[in-house]
Order: C-alpha cells, then sequence, then structure tokens
C-alpha cells in the first residue's frame, strides 16, 4: 500500500538535564522532551522534492532515486546529510524503492532571531523523518525500532558521534533516564520542581567541543577518566533521585561544578563567562544554572523551588539580560498530526 495523500509527523526538542559528555563513555542521562516541535510533512509527487526553508534549502529536487544529485555543493550537502542519511537507512529496511514524494521540514521552533537554540533540530528531524519515510513505506514502527533506526542515521549523519540521547527523547517523549544504545527509562516530573531554559548565546558546535574533550582523553588519559568517572557518578545518582527536588538540585550544582573541571583540563569551551555569571545568579534565589547539552552559546538550564524563589529569578535573569524560553518539559514524543481542517472554499 502507497501514500495517497499528505501526512505530517511531529518529534519534540530535548533538554539534557543531566548526564551531557558522561552519556558518551555509557554514563546515564536524564534528559525531558520539550514542546518545541520539527514538523516532516510528506505526500506523493511526479518527482523527488525536499523543502527546508528554515535552513535554506527551497523546494529542491532530487534524483530520481530520493538521493542528493552528484556534483552538489558541500553547503548543501551539509544541509541535507540528516535527510541523507535517512533516506540510506530507510532504503536498507524497504523491499521495494520509495516511489517520488515531497518531503518539507519545518524547524521554526528551533531557533530565535535566527539562532539555533541547542534544543536538539536534528535529531528531532531525524525521529520525525525517520516516522514520516516508514508511513510512506507501509512500514510499522514501535518505538524501540524507530528510536533504532533513526540513531543509527543521525550518527552517519555526525559522523559516528553522538550518544542518541537527544532522538531518544524525540522518539518517547516525557523525561527518560537514558543509557547509551538501551531502551531509555520513564520518569516523572516532581511537582515541585521547576526547570526553565535560558538563552546563553548564539548556539555551539557540538562535535567541535566533543573533538575537543576528546583529544584531552589523548592526551591526558588518567585525567580525563577521573573526570568522566565524576560526572557518571553524579548523572547515575540524579536520575534516582529526581522525584527528591532538594537533593536533584544539589547534585545538578555538583554537575556543573564537575564540568567547570573537565572544561578547565580540556579547554572545551563548554562553560562560559555568562554561564559563572548566571550561575552566580542563580545561587542568591536557591536555585541552581547549569549548562544543558554540548555548552557553549546553547541554551542553559535552571532549577528552583516552585514559589516565590521562582518569580524572583525569572526576573532576576530578565534584568540581566537572559531570555527565559516559554518551555514545557515532559512534551509528548513522535507522533502523526491530525489533518489541518478544510477551509469552507476547499470543501467545496
Amino acid at each position: 500500500m502507497s501514500l495517497d495523500h499528505a501526512v505530517t509527523v511531529s518529534a519534540p526538542g530535548k533538554l539534557f538535564l543531566v548526564g551531557e559528555y558522561a552519556v558518551l563513555s555509557g554514563a546515564p542521562a536524564v534528559l525531558t522532551a520539550v514542546d518545541r516541535r520539527v514538523r516532516v510533512t510528506i505526500e506523493p509527487a511526479a518527482s523527488w522534492l525536499i523543502s527546508a526553508p528554515n535552513i535554506g534549502v527551497p523546494d529542491f529536487r532530487l534524483e530520481a532515486d530520493g538521493c542528493l544529485p552528484a556534483g552538489l555543493d558541500a553547503a548543501t550537502a551539509d544541509k541535507l546529510r540528516v535527510f541523507d542519511a535517512v533516506r540510506e537507512v530507510m532504503a536498507d529496511q524497504m523491499e521495494q524503492a520509495l516511489p517520488p514524494h515531497r518531503i518539507t521540514i519545518d524547524s521554526s521552533d528551533f531557533a530565535r532571531d535566527g539562532h539555533k537554540l541547542g534544543l536538539g533540530s536534528s535529531a528531532a528531524v531525524a525521529a520525525a523523518l525517520m516516522q514520516a519515510m516508514a508511513i510512506a513505506a507501509d512500514i510499522p514502527m514501535a518505538h524501540a525500532r524507530l528510536a533504532a533506526l533513526a540513531i543509527r542515521a543521525h550518527r552517519r549523519a555526525q559522523n559516528g558521534t553522538g550518544s542518541g540521547g537527544d532522538v531518544a527523547a524525540s522518539v518517547y517523549g516525557g523525561v527518560i533516564g537514558y543509557v547509551r544504545d538501551q531502551t531509555p527509562k520513564m520518569l516523572s516530573w516532581p511537582s515541585t520542581l521547576v526547570g526553565m531554559a535560558v538563552v546563553t548565546g548564539t548556539g555551539a558546535s557540538t562535535s567541535d567541543m566533543v573533538a575537543r574533550v576528546n583529544a584531552y582523553g589523548e592526551r591526558d588519559p588518567q585525567g580525563h577518566a577521573s573526570d568522566l568517572a565524576r560526572l557518571a557518578w553524579l548523572a547515575d545518582t540524579a536520575q534516582h533521585a529526581l522525584g527528591q527536588t532538594g537533593r536533584f538540585m544539589q547534585l545538578a550544582r555538583e554537575y556543573f561544578e564537575a564540568l567547570v573541571a573537565l572544561d578547565h583540563h580540556a579547554g572545551a569551551g563548554i562553560v562560559t563567562h555568562r554561564h559563572q555569571t548566571l550561575h552566580a545568579l542563580a545561587a542568591r534565589y536557591n536555585a541552581v544554572f547549569k549548562t544543558s547539552g554540548a555548552g557553549g552559546g546553547d541554551v542553559g538550564l535552571a532549577f528552583v523551588r516552585r514559589g516565590a524563589d521562582e518569580k524572583m529569578l525569572r526576573d532576576a535573569f530578565t534584568n540581566a539580560g537572559a531570555h527565559v524560553l516559554p518551555l514545557a518539559f515532559a512534551a509528548p514524543g513522535v507522533c502523526v498530526e491530525p489533518p489541518t481542517p478544510a477551509s469552507p472554499m476547499t470543501a467545496r
């Protein structure tokens, strides 16, 4: 059975709460899906077309089999590397080639003022696109299979790097405890804890910072192992303490301090002066500020108890010129969106 109508699949972004960098070495991480979503629409067409206007790819014609054209310029190929990796992985799952389709990718939720926020847009694209192409190919996709294939494609697009936690969060949604290449554990967000996502810069290159941390491991294996062991212990302990607000906040504070130490040794650029300033500001209101994910210029996180401290912290961030993103945690995972109701003109 082939697709005879347009289908839109959406997937949420993510935030690492704790466990970034340590998760690359097999330690657990805690992530939440957030209510910024990538939307992928797939529909039958006379020829293969892809449109991703948010990254500067308007109505781009593909080869007859959906491959990227030979001789494609490097800049466009880089923008379409997640699409191409998903296409390759999906091709391995199909008994016969998929007929031509038009694919539209909307990732506008993941940028502010033209800058990426670091909410895992490429992982969300991998999850939503994999599900959309599976629907077009009439291939059933339970969460476990979808996550495994989307993680494989996302890693291929990132030259083999990445824990897969961001993709797992996009597929499963909610709050998850994740260990590399394992089925995530679904966790509950405590009612007494507030998480705030704070814009700290203009985006950062995850691969560059991971490469610097890896280079540190090559020149000082013992120091690198010690730093990661500390992060791993804190992440594992935090996963089990999420329901205890005070304990979790203390562990988040210690995790940030351990990241500062790793960054000092690696010279990776994970923790910036802005991060340190916001960390000190949050402490005045019995709150904890830390980096999230790669760090650098990506979005940061603040944890605070629900109540008066929460309001005062929001006001303090605003006065300091730090924008608190309007984000909800524990968002639903990948899903097919209901069709847009037809207007009276088109219904006739």
